[in-house]
């Protein structure tokens, strides 16, 4: 083990066993990584969700936040309270009407964000401009917001993610 812990936070409209958290959190196991899928499909209100999450995390272990779409907003929302160590974030719902949070905590930590060219729940723009005011990789891929056709490459750069933040644990003091 690495004292790191994932907690997965998924969309609005799936939960804790969608396919993306189930092939992602078995990466991460696979490189000893600790790892929790939050199930909020009690709620739909992503701030209820965000009080979840704070419920939920060990302030002991170093945390990692992944969140694919409402769970991307629940995982950067609740980023200001729980600190992680890095982010990652699929198609996030970023400055959608109807959602409190607009303005956004800094993203200081490593932060990669995916989302589709093609996405017609959430704009990919949505994504650029948080990019621009935050400290973050973005990828932008020919798919729409279930990210379906891209499980490759979230992949590849799932794994990448998470070996650069083994590396650099590594060599910090």
């Amino acid at each position: 083990m690495n004292n790191y812990k994932i907690y997965f936070s998924h969309g609005k409209e799936t939960g804790p066993k969608a396919y993306k958290i189930s092939y992602l959190r078995a990466i991460a196991e696979k490189l000893e990584f600790e790892t929790e899928s939050i199930d909020y499909t009690s709620t739909k209100n992503p701030d209820k969700r965000v009080e979840i999450l704070l419920n939920s995390y060990e302030k002991s272990k170093k945390t990692i936040l992944y969140g694919s779409s409402m769970g991307a907003y629940v995982s950067l929302s609740a980023s200001e309270i729980i600190m992680p160590k890095a982010m990652f974030l699929l198609a996030p719902a970023f400055y959608l009407p109807n959602y409190k949070t607009q303005s956004f905590p800094k993203a200081n930590v490593p932060t990669t964000i995916i989302h589709g060219r093609n996405d017609t729940v959430v704009p990919y723009k949505n994504s650029i401009k948080f990019a621009e005011k935050h400290i973050c990789e973005l990828h932008i891929v020919n798919d729409n917001h279930s990210l379906s056709n891209s499980k490759n490459i979230i992949s590849f750069l799932f794994e990448e993610f998470l070996r650069g933040l083994i590396k650099n644990s590594l060599n910090q003091p």
